[in-house]
């Protein structure tokens, strides 16, 4: 082939003269038609898609950064996932302002199922909670594909702290006004959201303390600088089980049955409050219903394999199956329930 002046033809072509080119002209295809033939083409690229799919590697976007639980996570999903549908998915990191950037970008991504959002409560229900603006709805601009999984907070004090129990700890803070901190991994994170609710719930005064990580505070604490701090039980389960931090309570329903000794806050009948940090897979709202048919059925088979979750109760959390028909629920629930609790106890990020 040779490409001149943008035209490309056969090399051994010869160019006739152009005045020996004879052509009967074809008469011009009727307007009307035009729009036909461009809706037909649509229609059976759109009909043809699910068939296929998926046809090339899909991307599971982490909106934080590498190396977390989230991180971790998604890379036992992608594992999982792509053995199934026989394609390869791969785990991009897409970090920045708070999950927001990695998030947005899914939302805004092409809805072909090519492009997948590894989301939880931080993003899909703490951030609408807590940011005016929100560049995304997470109601209206995704469609959840299966819960993965969820973990319990844990209520831990450096061990020299003379409290053993949250009823102790309470009389404690009470008497000492001010003058005891509580960290997080930074403002607007789980750590922060659900420490301020709970301390207050209890009518406790503490300052809080912020971290750009998890692991900073946890070396505070270890240190004796830091008095107390709500965590995922898989973050910090390593330091209690050691010695090295006194667990007050749990946050879940039922007690974990990685420290089964330790009580969930309602049992201290001092305060009612439940929740766990989960975990899911979303797709842009618009995915084809047959695609996001192939995705579910594929994140269900993978939650529902014995050996995917035993790593997720090693990790001290439970599998969270929640039926696609609760799927949009589930999460509205969820929104409005922390939105509300956001709001009666002066929850900032200002």
């Amino acid at each position: 082939m040779v490409v001149r002046g943008g035209s490309v033809r056969p090399a051994c072509a010869q160019t006739l003269p152009a005045a020996k080119i004879r052509a009967k002209p074809k008469a011009p295809m009727p307007l009307p038609h035009i729009p036909l033939i461009i809706a037909c083409l649509v229609c059976a690229t759109a009909a043809a898609q699910p068939q296929n799919y998926p046809a090339r590697p899909i991307r599971l976007i982490v909106p934080i950064g590498p190396g977390g639980g989230t991180d971790i996570l998604a890379r036992h999903v992608a594992q999982r996932l792509g053995e199934r549908l026989r394609q390869a998915a791969i785990v991009e990191s897409r970090p920045g302002a708070g999950s927001l950037i990695g998030t947005e970008y899914v939302a805004k991504a092409p809805p072909d199922g090519y492009t997948l959002l590894v989301g939880g409560i931080f993003n899909m229900v703490m951030n609408p909670a807590l940011i005016r603006n929100l560049p995304y709805d997470p109601a209206r601009d995704f469609v959840p594909l299966g819960y993965i999984s969820a973990y319990p907070f844990v209520l831990v004090v450096r061990p020299d702290l003379p409290a053993v129990d949250l009823n102790q700890f309470a009389q404690y803070a009470r008497q000492r006004p001010g003058k005891l901190t509580y960290g997080s991994a930074g403002i607007g994170t789980l750590q922060h959201v659900w420490g301020t609710i709970l301390l207050k719930s209890l009518g406790l005064d503490l300052v809080h303390v912020p971290f750009k990580a998890a692991p900073a505070a946890h070396q505070e604490m270890l240190g004796g600088r830091l008095d107390l701090m709500f965590d995922n039980l898989s973050a910090i389960k390593h330091h209690v089980q050691a010695g090295r931090l006194r667990a007050l309570a749990v946050s879940s329903a039922q007690r974990s049955p990685q420290l089964e000794a330790v009580p969930t806050v309602n049992e201290s009948g001092l305060v009612a409050f439940e929740g766990e940090s989960w975990f899911a897979v979303f797709a842009p709202a618009a995915t084809p219903g047959a695609v996001v048919g192939k995705l579910r059925d594929a994140l269900s088979e993978i939650i529902r394999s014995p050996e995917f979750a035993a790593r997720v109760e090693a990790d001290g959390g439970r599998v969270l199956a929640i039926a696609p028909a609760g799927h949009q629920k589930f999460l509205q629930d969820e929104i409005e329930r922390w939105s509300g609790l956001v709001a009666r106890y002066g929850v900032s990020v200002d």
